[in-house]
Order: structure tokens, then sequence, then C-alpha cells
């Protein structure tokens, strides 16, 4: 009966054919999850050189999930092929994989929700680390980006946690170049002409020293009357994350420029009171 067994040349071929199958199966599971390991790599490397503030980090982290996740699901695949093959039934298996599945995404569908969110954030390369961003009522510099969470840090230095799944609705302020407004009031017993000139000159003093401004701020004129005042307004091209240091410097500039023309005005009537 053994040798009957060992001399079935029928039985030999089925398990030779088949053991090619599996063979063939094992070797195109391991081409196609290289060749999608290298076309998330030149991906992310497309992505990654998209903006100039990145943390090379969060590519790495969403190129070894993706790379996780592909393997898992290759190599899934290809077991439940090689059980085909050795005549295991597959249906009680995949039904039973899927009640399993059900299970687990009812329970941990907030914890889906966030990583499938933050994997979208960084791979759409929303905002980085080092941005400002307002999301919701929350506004800081983003400190870290994960797939479950992100970490802002607010101007008094608040940290705040925010779970990606509850991100809706994001504003960007570190996207191209802002614009730094600064509106002085003057005295209407002031010449609005000496005033321009003044601040013109003191604006050229603050881009030769200041690092904020890109160019020199343009003094625009004035922006609102009333019988006791005008405003002026000065405008400045820069950075979104140094517009309030701008401001700040564009009001400091202004007021050292009054001051000394206040000086040399006390200057110039004591000499004539001295003569």
């Amino acid at each position: 009966m053994v040798w009957n067994w060992l001399t079935n040349m029928g039985m030999w071929e089925t398990v030779l054919f088949s053991a090619l199958r599996i063979l063939l199966i094992f070797i195109l599971t391991r081409f196609a999850i290289k060749l999608l390991f290298r076309i998330i790599d030149r991906s992310l490397e497309r992505q990654e050189k998209g903006r100039m503030q990145v943390n090379p980090r969060r590519f790495i982290t969403v190129g070894e999930l993706l790379k996780n996740v592909t393997s898992f699901a290759g190599n899934f695949v290809m077991v439940m092929l090689i059980l085909g093959e050795l005549g295991v039934q597959l249906a009680p298996l995949i039904a039973g994989a899927g009640v399993l599945g059900l299970a687990i995404g009812f329970g941990a569908q907030n914890l889906v929700k966030d990583v499938i969110t933050g994997f979208f954030i960084i791979l759409e390369d929303q905002f980085a680390v080092g941005d400002v961003v307002q999301i919701g009522t929350l506004k800081g510099t983003v400190e870290m980006i994960g797939l479950r969470s992100t970490r802002l840090v607010s101007w008094t230095g608040e940290v705040h946690i925010v779970p990606n799944g509850s991100i809706t609705n994001v504003t960007n302020y570190s996207i191209g170049t802002a614009l730094a407004i600064v509106d002085l009031p003057f005295s209407n017993s002031r010449k609005l002409e000496d005033t321009i000139r003044l601040l013109k000159k003191a604006m050229l003093e603050l881009e030769d020293s200041s690092d904020l401004a890109s160019r020199v701020p343009t003094v625009m004129g004035v922006q609102s009357l009333t019988a006791s005042e005008y405003v002026i307004r000065i405008a400045a091209e820069c950075p979104p994350g140094v517009r309030a240091d701008l401001e700040r410097e564009i009001q400091m500039y202004a007021k050292e420029a009054l001051e000394e023309e206040e000086e040399l005005r006390l200057a110039a009537e004591s000499e004539k009171t001295a003569e």
C-alpha cells in the first residue's frame, strides 16, 4: 500500500505543480511588495521636496506605516493563496477574520479616525512643525505632528493636545507672505508732508538695520481722518512668522523718529532763547 502511494505518479505530479504554484505565489508576492515599497519611497521624496519647512521624521513615519500596511496585506494574501493550494477551506477563515476586524473597528473607531486623519495631514503636508496654525479656537505653533494627535504651543506657553480626528478646519499662517500693517495717529496740528517725510526716513533706517523686513516698509498715506487727528498707514511684506515682531519694530522706529524730531526742535528753541 505504501509502495502504491509512493509510486502514484498522478499524486506526485499534483504535489509538484502545487509546489511550483506556491513558489510562484511567494516570488510574485515578494516582487509586488518590493515594487510598492519603491513607489512609496519615491512618492514621499516628492512630497518632502514640496516645502522648505518640513520635518523629515514625518515622512519617515508615513513611509514606515505604508510599508508595514503593504507588507501585512501582501503576506496575508500570500498565506491565503498558499492555504488554498494546500486544500484548506478559505471561506470560514475569511469570515472569521471579517468578524474579528469588524469587532476591532467598532471598539477602536475613534483611534482609527485619528490615525487616518493624521496620516492624510502628514501625507498632504497640510501644516508642518514650526508653522503657526489655528485649529478651531486654538492658535499656536505646531510642536509635534503624530498619527494620533497634534501638539500646539500658544504664544503664552500653553500646550494644546488636539486629536487628529477632531481637526476639521485649519488656518495656516506660515504659508506664503504676510503683510504687516501699522496705523499711526497724528494730531491735525502736524503737517501731513512733514509726517510722511519723517516716517519714510524712519522706515529706511528700519530696513537697513532690521532682518525682519524684506524691503522698505511703504508709507501708504492717510488711512482715516477726524476733526482732531489723521491716521497714517504703513505696510510691509514679511514672512508670516515675524509679522507681529515687524509691526512692533515699525512702531518703535516711528516713535524714535518723533522723539528725535522733538529733541531737535527743543534744542533749536533753546539756541534761539540763548541768543
